[in-house]
Parts: C-alpha cells; sequence; structure tokens
C-alpha cells in the first residue's frame, strides 16, 4: 500500500502515517515512518526465534538464529530434560525448533510439542550439505533451513497409538530375528552340501533326522542351538502376535481395512500402527510414494522455442523404476495382498486378468493392484466405508 509515494505494508501503518502527516513537512512524515519501521524490525527482531538442535548421547548442541539469519546464541548444554526446557524458557518471543530424526527425535517431540510454536523433525537424508562438518556447523544449518523453510519434516502422529505402535515394532523385530535363525540353519546344512529346500529341516519331528546328515558331533551341538534360539523366537512371536491382533482389533478402521479382499488380519493391524491417521496423505500419490510404489522420472531440456513461442518438448522422460525412500512394511503389506488377490479369485482378480488381457507384463500388472489396494484402504479409511466390489474402478490405478 503507497501512502504519499511511500510504500506501507500493512492497512494499520498506513492510518497511522496519514493521521501523523497531515498538514506536516513531508520530511516530518518520512522521520516518523522511518522511526515506526525500525521500531518495528526491533520487534520482528526480538520476537521470533529459530533453534536448531543437533542431539547427542551425552549434549545438545544449540544455535539460535533471528529472522535475518543472525546468530544471536549459541551453546552446548547436557542432554535432560531440564537443562533444554530451562534453554528455551529463557529465548523470548516465539520459538521454533528444528531437530533431525533420530533415536531421540521422538523423546524430543513429546517433551516440546506444545511449550514451543512449533517443532520439526526433519529427515537428514535430504539435507545435502556440503565442506566441514561438526556440532556447531550441523546447528546452525539446521536454524537457517528452518527459518527458510526448506527442511523435508517427518511425521510425528499423537501418543494415542503408541501401544500398538510399539506391539507392532516388537513383532517386526522378533519376525526378522526368526528369518535371520532359519536362514542360520539352512546355511550350516548347505555348507556341507546338504540338500535343505522347503521347511521340513525346521519341524521338531524331523529334527533328528536332519541333525544325523551332520559330519560332526560338534556341529549338531551347533544346529541345536540354532534350534533352541527358533523355538524361543517362535513362542515370543505367537505371543506379540496374539496381543498385537487384540490391541488392533480395537480400533475403529479395522473392520474398514480388513473388509478389503486378500487383506489379512497382521497386514491390516500393521497398516493402521504405521500409517496412524490417513489425513497425513492429502491423496492416494502421497501414499504410494510412502510405500515405494511411485516412478521415479529424469528429464531434461523439457521446454523449446519454436518461432518465438514456448513448447515443451514431445521427449518421454525416462523411468528410473520405483523410488528407494519408502517404508519397506506398508510396501510388503500390500505386494502381499496383491499377489494373493491375483491368484485367488475375486474382483481383484478380474481386474488383474482385464490388466493382461491389455497387454502388461505380469509383474507391472501385480503392481497396479497393489497400487489399487493402497488406493482404496486410503479412501476407505478417510471415508469410514467397508469394501464393495460395485464401486471398484475398471481403470488402472
Amino acid at each position: 500500500m503507497y501512502a504519499n509515494g511511500f510504500f506501507v505494508s500493512a492497512p494499520s501503518e498506513f492510518f497511522v502515517f496519514r493521521r501523523i502527516i497531515e498538514g506536516a513537512p513531508v520530511e516530518y512524515g518520512v522521520s516518523v515512518l522511518k522511526t515506526h519501521l525500525r521500531q518495528r524490525s526491533t520487534l520482528m527482531s526480538n520476537g521470533i526465534r529459530y533453534v536448531g538442535l543437533d542431539v547427542h548421547r551425552d549434549s545438545i548442541s544449540i544455535a539460535v538464529r533471528d529472522y535475518r539469519g543472525k546468530i544471536v546464541k549459541e551453546t552446548v548444554i547436557p542432554t535432560s530434560e531440564s537443562a533444554l526446557l530451562g534453554f528455551l524458557q529463557e529465548l523470548p518471543g516465539t520459538v521454533h525448533v528444528a531437530l533431525e530424526e533420530g533415536t531421540w527425535a521422538v523423546w524430543l517431540y513429546e517433551l516440546l510439542q506444545g511449550r514451543v510454536r512449533r517443532v520439526v523433525v526433519c529427515d537428514p537424508r535430504k539435507n545435502n550439505r556440503q565442506g566441514n562438518k561438526n556440532d556447531r556447523i550441523d546447528a546452525r544449518e539446521l536454524a537457517d533451513l528452518l527459518r527458510c523453510d526448506r527442511l523435508a519434516p517427518v511425521f510425528h502422529g499423537a501418543t494415542g497409538l503408541r501401544s500398538l505402535r510399539e506391539l507392532a515394532r516388537t513383532y517386526g523385530v522378533l519376525t526378522k530375528e526368526q528369518t535371520r535363525t532359519m536362514n542360520r540353519i539352512k546355511a550350516l546344512y548347505r555348507s556341507y552340501a546338504i540338500a535343505c529346500a522347503g521347511q521340513a529341516c525346521y519341524g521338531p519331528k524331523q529334527r533328528s533326522t536332519w541333525l544325523a546328515k551332520l559330519p560332526h558331533s560338534c556341529i549338531c551341538e551347533r544346529a541345536k542351538v540354532y534350534y533352541e534360539q527358533l523355538d524361543g523366537l517362535r513362542q515370543l512371536r505367537k505371543k506379540v502376535r496374539q496381543q498385537l491382533l487384540a490391541e488392533g482389533k480395537k480400533q475403529s478402521a479395522y473392520g474398514k481395512l480388513k473388509s478389503i479382499p486378500q487383506m489379512g488380519p497382521v497386514g491390516t493391524v500393521l497398516l493402521i500402527a504405521f500409517v496412524q491417521t490417513p489425513q497425513r496423505f492429502r491423496s492416494k500419490r502421497q501414499l504410494w510414494a510412502y510405500c515405494g510404489f511411485a516412478l521415479e522420472t529424469h528429464s531434461s531440456g523439457d521446454h523449446r522455442w519454436v518461432n518465438g513461442q514456448q513448447e515443451r518438448s514431445k521427449k518421454a522422460a525416462l523411468i528410473r523404476g520405483l523410488n528407494s525412500n519408502h517404508h519397506p512394511v506398508l510396501k510388503w503389506i500390500f505386494k502381499s495382498a496383491a499377489t494373493r488377490a491375483c491368484a485367488k479369485e475375486g474382483p481383484l482378480r478380474d481386474f488383474y486378468s482385464s490388466l493382461l488381457q491389455q497387454g502388461a507384463r505380469a509383474e507391472m500388472a501385480r503392481l497396479t493392484v497393489a497400487r489399487k489396494i493402497a488406493a482404496i484402504a486410503l479412501a476407505l479409511w478417510k471415508k469410514g466405508e467397508s469394501f464393495d466390489a460395485q464401486k471398484l474402478k475398471s481403470q488402472a490405478a
């Protein structure tokens, strides 16, 4: 907004400026306006702080910048709740805090949420930094990226699903450990040229037969230890699985998502635990990228000039495969459901067959089915509806 040839940023400033300079010399009005803008700048500089936290086991390096990017304070404090809260309480004005995703991210996010204006937990892989590196530089860089709004935030939801999420993580760890132990057992047999395809070598009833095939008693003792470890992991995994399903069935979205064909109970519960809320995804394409179903494309020279007019190049973008930055558990959930859906009778099997008839390769058709299941799950979760085969659209996802 302009007043007598001078730019004024807010309507309130315009009326103040007009009221002051009416009947006064122009020089006086300019002086008053400069003083007012200087005071406002001082208030802004005192009113907002961008704090970067570089967190480690024993210490937290802190850098504080004002709205112009100037470093106003730097310090190192112990990694403790009292030290951090005491430091933040001393800062004047509005405080924005940034830290990187890591071991301490959940604790710090829950600690600072509600105590400062904004807490941003960012993805450190997207903070491209060159040159020297130390704790002081990292904290400064985080504060500056926060000020410029150039951080890639990592979602941190509410604490209402904490029990379910911890059970899901425990179940995932036990599943991985059981798989590793089973691989060790097979590797032991294969190291002595003993064929062990299938699941027969893991069963308790056939163990004596399989152990007799090993050439040395010391190798048999090693295999027995692996078998004992496998039995313990199976019992623990079964126990945690029961607790996980019991907790997951309490969620209102369980019945809606379970109605999707070939979405098993464990996959449904893990989906709820790791997604938490469907509102974090604006559309199905954001969910596809999170699950690893988004296509990475590379292009260059997208525009050209023809007869003085700008035209977009007709050269097709190069497809570099699926995105590698994704949640592996969610990808496994939807790919497993798609594999089962393509093998058993049902509406999704018909959708898969139509893709094959159109000339799609089998692996690409299964990927399309997985994307379709993910899109259906997001839509049903948001709308609170159950799956209806009559509403299944025939076009590809």
